[in-house]
């Protein structure tokens, strides 16, 4: 059974990170700062922001029900995401295994890093048994990635499946749950206690309606985040993110009646989709999204196109042959995307 420190990446394991000014004086007494050669003009963009973002996360740990000590905020979940790769995985040496298909960032980082990926394909239901993902592992693999719901299929991998990876597997199991608000399935960061190697992935961008704002989050066990707090550039979420992140999480209400609306219009608009005739199936999920695979795909693309209507083009990735992903709108847009598809 591997530790902690035999899946982190030797130099990581030794750094001695950058202290910033920020990090060596975190008072609330000081009323003159002269120590980070900053403007002292401009108030208050001339100071650096909280390095470790410490009120919203705060905040973060009232609504997400986790510790302090156990969020990592990342500019977008693709931060976090790329930072599993610095701190864990060796390039040209290790590996590491996802489901295929899913979210790109996973291979893309893995590319960018000099990292072998393994893509373990799907069944026909979009799903996949914990015991292919280990099949595929060996001594090298450092990471499974498990996107819950899926991108761009939009269902949730069996919940048991990913218990077992997480039971079986000695490394490092992250769980990217960037659609979770929209699913009926728990969470697994509330099980972050029972598997200290799992690390989950939650987001502002979708539910909460602030993609603008690129703030992913990652939840583990204190020592995962300690790492990625030594390897994260120093100020990585600036003061504007903070504060208009801070400003969303004080009403999480309205995030519950942004869900609910958009839950209701996901069903109407599968329903219609599923009365098309250019429609030959919508595939279950739960997201705010929902895939559908069209007897043209790429001409019904085109199409939608010239009317102003974008939707996702996923006719090239595996096992979404001639399929579209359609994001769920307001009702108006939504009404105007089925509009233009019965006139096609």
């Amino acid at each position: 059974m591997r530790t902690l420190k035999d899946l982190v990446r030797p130099n990581i394991w030794r750094l001695a990170p950058y202290s910033s000014a920020r990090n060596e004086y975190s008072g609330s007494t000081a009323r003159i700062f002269l120590d980070a050669n900053e403007n002292p003009y401009n108030k208050p963009f001339n100071r650096y922001p909280d390095p470790l973002q410490k009120d919203l996360k705060q905040s973060i740990s009232k609504v997400k029900n986790v510790p302090v000590e156990s969020i990592f905020l990342g500019n977008g979940s693709d931060e976090a995401i790329d930072l599993v790769y610095r701190c864990f995985c060796r390039p040209e040496k290790d590996n590491v295994v996802a489901i295929e298909p899913t979210y790109g960032m996973y291979k893309v980082c893995a590319d960018i890093n000099n990292v072998e990926y393994r893509p373990v394909l799907l069944d026909e239901k979009f799903q996949v048994k914990a015991e292919q993902l280990l099949k595929a592992c060996n001594h090298f693999t450092k990471v499974i990635w498990i996107c819950s719901p899926n991108n761009p299929t939009g269902n949730n991998i069996n919940h048991d499946e990913i218990k077992k990876v997480l039971q079986n597997f000695d490394g490092i199991v992250v769980i990217d749950e960037a659609y979770i608000d929209f699913s009926s399935q728990p969470s697994f960061r509330s099980m972050l206690s029972q598997y200290p190697k799992m690390i989950v992935l939650n987001t502002l961008s979708k539910a909460w309606g602030c993609a603008a704002l690129r703030l992913g989050m990652a939840f583990a066990d204190k020592e995962i985040i300690n790492l990625f707090n030594k390897v994260k550039y120093p100020y990585n979420i600036n003061l504007l993110t903070q504060e208009k992140a801070l400003d969303a999480l004080a009403d999480p209400f309205e995030v519950d009646n942004w869900v609910n609306r958009l839950l209701l219009e996901r069903d109407r608009l599968i329903s219609a989709f599923r009365l098309l005739p250019i429609c030959e199936e919508v595939y279950p999920t739960e997201a705010n999204f929902f895939l559908a695979r069209m007897n043209n795909a790429q001409e019904i693309y085109n199409y939608l196109v010239e009317k102003g209507i974008i939707v996702r083009n996923r006719n090239k990735v595996s096992l979404c042959q001639n399929c579209l992903r359609i994001t769920v709108g307001t009702k108006s847009e939504n009404n105007e995307l089925l509009g233009a598809l019965r006139q096609y």
